[in-house]
């Protein structure tokens, strides 16, 4: 029998997901917030691209060349279609790591990505993935990766155990994975009922378990069925790129820089008499109970002095991607709770809120007048920035060079929202990355791109296509039957979009057309 899938899960494919760390550009504010020097990044890799949407909206939005490889056959199809329509020169192959590597027309890279891949992966492949970035990231180039983290998977471990045995044990191979699936998680809820020492000892693996009952199946063959699963410690992590050459940055999550977030006082305080980061980083672990981390290395990390970061961060363009309405001063992150100064906050969300770029140095300017200081306004610019609703803006040169290209992209993803819901971005040359729209919003878009104007046409619209595929919308769990409610409720989704969500895809360019 052929192993070439070499134990990971082929034949279900990947989601269609959109992983926004993977965007190069938001690499510069996490850097500067750190006070390290970024790279421009101008060639680089994903590897284990799974269905390809990021790599294809990344390539797409930004003058990047992008390369990357993903070893299913059907999933490497799909990237390389969209990456033909896009024009944006992806090159996108269906290798395995280890055949990928020893291409001989690779150039080195400026920025390595992997998102999902380090932890069910087996330690052959990991090596060849530390050889590749020894050889191929270049001198201060970056290296993102994301991966199960110790302490915060070490309760759930042996049930997923349990599972996977389960579902290769009692199993039939006839009934398909996700009917496997299915029944591994029966059993394990049936376990648990009995009220085994295990769990008594572990009370969140009941409330692990149900969320992953209410999870997509494709997603969890991949997460949980996978032959190699390794949740790994941080300083386990630090040793396996050790032979990279790269060295730890920061973390690609912007919130994990603001640790009044995550930690009390004393815990702050306590962190701070370790001496060394990378212990440091790996005590932190177990205060927030981490299970994912994702993660920036650097190869030959620079600083900047602290004039060169001022200016560096006055240059750094952003803009608001959500509607200012619904941007909360209320920040929740684990058991703690924060509550925003609207000193700061409020004047920041009202000069933004039009969605056009700005860089920091005019909000420097506009702000003055309110006794706010460059200082002052960097933290709440991370952290609007970590919880998504500020974005990195691109230079209007490159945004004028991508815009043809996502356009075509974006044209095409609008065109599969007739059939599926199975991919809910689209690109913007903006913020050079994606952007959540989801189906419905999808069709309102198309609907306005054939020239009606108002909600209740594009409402119309969409119910044309949802009814002919015999779907229903649903309100509060329950399907909508009759055809005049599902227009209602479409109606009003539409106003809502009319009034929210259009007028920020105008400002990031992902509606070109009025």
């Amino acid at each position: 029998m052929s192993n070439w899938n070499d134990g990971y899960v082929s034949d279900i494919g990947y989601t269609f997901g959109y992983y926004p760390e993977l965007n190069p550009l938001r690499l510069r504010l996490a850097f500067l917030n750190q006070g390290l020097v970024f790279p421009e990044v101008g060639v680089a890799c994903e590897l284990g691209f799974g269905q390809g949407l990021s790599a294809n909206i990344h390539a797409a939005a930004s003058m990047t060349n992008w390369h990357g490889t993903d070893f299913n056959p059907s999933q490497a199809g799909f990237a390389q279609e969209l990456a033909s329509i896009a024009g944006a020169g992806a090159r996108l192959f269906d290798q395995a790591f280890a055949e990928f590597v020893k291409r001989s027309d690779l150039p080195e890279f400026d920025y390595i990505g992997l998102h999902g891949i380090w932890s069910w992966i087996s330690d052959e492949n990991r090596q060849v993935i530390v050889d590749f970035v020894r050889n191929r990231l270049k001198v201060g180039g970056v290296l993102y990766v994301s991966y199960n983290t110790l302490p915060g998977w070490a309760a759930f471990a042996p049930m997923r155990h349990l599972m996977t045995e389960h579902a290769e044990v009692l199993g039939s191979e006839g009934r398909g994975l996700v009917s496997r699936i299915n029944g591994a998680m029966d059993f394990a809820e049936k376990l648990l009922a009995t009220n085994p020492l295990f769990n008594r000892a572990n009370p969140l693996v009941g409330d692990r378990l149900q969320k992953m009952k209410e999870q997509n199946r494709h997603y969890l063959a991949h997460e949980y069925f996978n032959r190699d699963w390794d949740p790994m410690h941080f300083a386990t992590m630090g040793k396996w790129l050790d032979g990279a050459k790269v060295q730890y940055a920061c973390s690609a999550n912007c919130l994990d820089h603001i640790d009044s977030l995550h930690l009390s006082d004393q815990q702050q305080a306590f962190l701070k008499e370790i001496p060394d980061p990378m212990f440091r980083e790996s005590t932190r672990d177990f205060m927030v109970n981490q299970q994912f981390r994702r993660d920036y290395w650097v190869k030959g990390a620079r600083r900047f002095s602290t004039p060169e970061r001022t200016e560096a961060l006055r240059q750094v363009r952003i803009c608001l991607s959500t509607h200012r309405a619904d941007v909360s001063l209320q920040v929740t992150r684990g058991r703690r709770e924060a509550t925003l100064s609207e000193k700061f906050y409020r004047p920041l969300l009202d000069l933004l809120s039009d969605h056009k770029p700005k860089t920091v140095g005019q909000i420097e300017q506009a702000l003055k007048g309110e006794g706010i200081t460059l200082a002052q306004i960097i933290q709440p610019v991370v952290l609007l920035s970590g919880a998504g609703h500020l974005q990195v803006v691109q230079d209007d040169l490159v945004i004028a060079k991508a815009e043809k290209q996502t356009e075509r992209l974006n044209v095409y993803l609008l065109r599969k929202a007739h059939s599926s819901n199975d991919i809910v971005y689209l690109a913007s040359p903006v913020t050079g990355g994606g952007f959540n729209v989801n189906r419905f919003e999808q069709l309102f878009l198309t609907s306005l791109s054939q020239g009606e104007k108002t909600p209740s046409e594009w409402a119309k619209y969409a119910w044309g296509i949802l009814a002919a595929q015999g779907q229903r919308l649903q309100k509060e769990g329950t399907a909508i039957e009759s055809v005049e409610d599902n227009l209602a409720e479409l109606t009003a989704q539409a106003a809502i979009f009319a009034q929210k969500q259009l007028p920020i895809l105008k400002a990031l360019r992902i509606v070109t057309f009025e």
